[in-house]
């Protein structure tokens, strides 16, 4: 778990339309992160 003020590690991940964005295009803007940690899990 990231402690608030933390810097985000470097990653990449799929958009909503499935091309890969890698946290390097996104410098100097400001991005919001949003996941369903449980979305994917029975109950």
């Amino acid at each position: 778990m990231l402690v608030p003020g933390t810097e985000a590690p470097a990653f990449a991940l799929p958009d909503q339309y499935g091309r890969i964005v890698d946290s390097a295009q996104l410098a100097g803007h400001w991005v919001l992160l949003w996941w369903y940690p449980k979305a994917a899990t029975p109950g």
